[in-house]
């Protein structure tokens, strides 16, 4: 099955409404379309365009928003809810931006200690404030983002100047907003890396603080801006584990002498590591059992839950010859195993140690090779093939069924292969294969 698409911001030096914008257009968003979907909520009220800068050294796109409308209400949540719930907005988009907003309201009463649905919004009501969210909303439809995370975002220092007198920075809905969310004064490595001397939370977490450079004078994070990443980001973390298609990169108005003041987008598939289980390997050095006996410990292991067991010649003190028996099991396997070792073997005692594996996911199929029906153990990552071969055992019974060869059977297999699609780099779903879970 094809993974969700998925979009990461990297917020690292700050994040406006207009900067998560600028990146989804510069990814590849088609601002006509934006432009019409706001036309829908607010016709005639703004003009969007967008332009190409400098910011730090990178090129990036800025977007521009021109309100046509003269003298801007100061619109409540409730007025507001009903513009968007009442339009033509797509459903996700609509549903996304009522998210926004819903999260914008809560902050700003929290602040003012008044009703959410009475909150008259000072910034966000205003027009260009509207269509950054509607259009951010819109855009990320128009990539097919599905999931959404963000890395932790700077919000600046010092002291601003707002609509009642000077105040510290973050303002206080930022702050407010911040609460939950990774967050340093100045840019952050985007959570690559992370030291707790040397960055901190506004607010405890019991996490470490991402590593940040002093903190930058002025607002970097703005209220339209950190609503969006809150209200629509699943989590705050380091760029994921995932395939990048497109890049999008939105500039802020001021231009920074210390970093790039921008916003990066990823848009890609998320991709799922390895998983690592913890196993252990135990062992015992052995020089005074007959040969022949060996094969029957091995299947005793294997038989008992061992994921898999074998035997190494090795010479011991004097130049004795001996054996290693090995063995890997999962950790509550562990003390029935060594059992197995003390009453299948000589030794007298086993070393046990603990190890973390990495594996691939398996999966079977099945093929037919001179008539015959062969298994094939398909190893795969997400989806995608990585490998294939035959199971022993299937093939030597289908070898002896047709008359014929191992060795001209297993060419042939080889071959089936080959001409089944199972090489590397294929998708399951477009080989048309019976699949089953590994056994």
């Amino acid at each position: 099955m094809e993974s969700m698409t998925h979009a990461w911001f990297d917020v690292s030096a700050g994040v406006a409404g207009d900067m998560l914008l600028g990146s989804l257009i510069d990814a590849g968003a088609d601002l006509v379309t934006i432009q019409q979907t706001i036309d829908l909520l607010i016709p005639g009220a703004v003009r969007l365009s967008a332009s190409t800068v400098n910011r730090g050294g990178q090129r990036a796109t800025k977007l521009i928003v021109e309100v046509l409308a003269p003298d801007q209400p100061h619109r409540t949540w409730k007025v507001i809810r009903s513009m968007i719930a009442d339009s033509a907005l797509h459903e996700q988009t609509r549903s996304r931006a009522l998210a926004v907003f819903h999260l914008l309201a809560e902050a700003e009463a929290t602040v003012h200690g008044t009703d959410p649905e009475q909150v008259h919004f000072h910034e966000v009501g205003a027009l260009d404030s509207i269509a950054d969210v509607v259009g951010t909303c819109e855009a990320l439809r128009l990539l097919g983002a599905e999931t959404i995370s963000a890395s932790p975002v700077a919000l600046g220092s010092g002291r601003i100047q707002a609509a009642h007198g000077d105040i510290p920075v973050p303002a206080p809905a930022v702050a407010h907003l911040a609460i939950g969310w990774q967050v340093s004064a100045g840019p952050t490595d985007a959570g690559l890396a992370y030291d707790n001397d040397s960055a901190h939370h506004l607010f405890p977490h019991n996490q470490p603080a991402p590593v940040a450079t002093p903190g930058a004078p002025g607002e970097l994070a703005t209220p339209t801006g950190l609503a969006i990443i809150r209200a629509l980001a699943r989590i705050c973390e380091p760029m994921p584990h995932m395939v990048p298609a497109k890049l999008g990169v939105g500039a802020g108005d001021k231009d920074f002498r210390d970093h790039p003041n921008i916003v990066r987008t990823i848009i890609g598939k998320p991709v799922t590591p390895p998983a690592a289980t913890e196993i252990v390997e135990l062992a015992a050095n052995v020089d005074d059992m007959p040969p022949e006996l060996w094969p029957g410990v091995i299947e005793e292991l294997i038989d008992a839950g061992a994921l898999d067991a074998w035997l190494v010649p090795i010479t011991m003190k004097k130049g004795r010859p001996a054996h290693t028996i090995h063995a890997l099991c999962p950790p509550n396997l562990e003390e029935t195993l060594s059992q197995l070792f003390l009453e299948h073997t000589s030794t007298i005692g086993v070393r046990a140690v603990g190890h973390r594996r990495v594996v691939a996911e398996r999966v079977w199929t099945t093929l037919t090779v001179a008539g015959q029906p062969i298994d094939v153990k398909i190893a795969s990552r997400n989806g995608v093939v990585l490998h294939a071969s035959p199971e022993f055992d299937s093939l030597a019974a289908g070898a002896q069924a047709a008359e014929l060869s191992r060795l001209d059977v297993t060419q042939r297999v080889q071959g089936a292969i080959v001409a089944a699609g199972l090489v590397a780099g294929a998708e399951f779903d477009r080989l048309g294969l019976d699949i089953r879970d590994a056994r």
